[in-house]
């Protein structure tokens, strides 16, 4: 009996086009759409290891760091296509993909055969399966591939990237994931790579909650929280989350690794694909209001750490007692 293919994988797919050779500093040529809180440092790995970069982004002076360090600029996706070998992605919402690679001035209409777009957004898993389909029509080659590691890992490259597509493709492009990331692995078909970064998204978004709650039960009781994470830290309670974000929120540092809006935008996309699967998740439902209500507050663009002053809303209880408090 054949083995099944992974999840994600889509038989309705037309075959691939052929993978282009694998890229090579000062040979492939990159282009980059979106230079946001991560993008830019993204990005800015690729041009650092040799590769030719070609960006362009809602508001140019976003891209200026990378334009001062000799990447080109382009007016729109498609002119980034139309000068690049492999072309990613990383903007902020499910509409803003389709603008980018499929729209009138997207990166596909001028893409040519054999031309890798790789879009880094966490978006739709449908989407995702719809663009390799329309990539796949023009001999074009297309992977999801969202990274998470925040603000953090996308400044170290040591972000984990979890992608969906093709074997051939993802070896085209390896070498320049691996200039951004430490995890780079093929979960399936288009879309496979979404579905796992919603895993991710469950993961964190839960974990933040009960961050946030035991920030809140140690500060009402009178304990040093620094102190408190020196000894939770490292104990079976430790956690990316607890390490990084922890003690931003300890420090009143709510500057964005991660934008709120963005997640409660991840959440979203979550809970309608476990509504399509007839899951039932309340632990992600709930974390998914307290972002929405952090929205409410005005903190949409605050980092995720800002989800204590949610919960420390319901109490009553302002936090933290920082003069730095955002």
């Amino acid at each position: 009996m054949p083995a099944k293919e992974p999840a994600g994988d889509d038989q309705r797919q037309a075959p691939a086009p052929a993978a282009p050779p694998t890229a090579a500093p000062g040979t492939t040529r990159v282009g980059w759409i979106g230079t946001g809180v991560m993008g830019a440092a993204m990005a800015g790995h690729l041009l650092r290891q040799g590769y030719g970069l070609t960006v362009t982004t809602r508001t140019r002076d976003r891209a200026k760091e990378l334009l001062d360090a000799g990447a080109d600029w382009a007016d729109t996706p498609a002119d980034v296509a139309a000068a690049s070998d492999i072309v990613f992605s990383m903007v902020g919402f499910p509409a803003d993909v389709r603008e980018v690679l499929l729209g009138p001035a997207g990166a596909l209409t001028t893409a040519r055969p054999g031309t890798v777009l790789v879009d880094l957004t966490t978006s739709e898993p449908a989407l995702a399966v719809e663009i390799a389909a329309a990539a796949a029509d023009r001999g074009v080659l297309a992977l999801d591939a969202p990274v998470s590691g925040g603000d953090v890992g996308a400044r170290g490259g040591t972000l984990s990237i979890m992608v969906g597509g093709t074997p051939e493709a993802l070896e085209a492009v390896r070498p320049c994931l691996e200039a951004m990331g430490r995890t780079i692995v093929r979960q399936g078909g288009p879309g496979a790579g979404q579905h796992t970064k919603m895993v991710n998204q469950i993961l964190i978004a839960s974990t933040m909650v009960s961050i946030s709650e035991a920030l809140l039960y140690a500060y009402r009781n009178g304990l040093d929280l620094e102190q408190v994470l020196a000894s939770v830290g490292g104990g079976a309670a430790g956690s990316w989350s607890l390490t990084n974000l922890a003690p931003r929120v300890i420090a009143g540092n709510f500057a964005p690794g991660f934008y709120v809006d963005h997640m409660v935008k991840d959440l979203g996309i979550a809970l309608a694909e476990a509504r399509r699967a007839r899951l039932a998740l309340p632990g992600l439902a709930l974390a998914e209001q307290l972002y929405v209500a952090l929205q409410a507050q005005g903190r949409g663009r605050d980092g995720t750490q800002a989800l204590v002053h949610a919960l420390a809303s319901l109490s009553g209880q302002p936090f933290p007692p920082s003069p730095h408090q955002a």
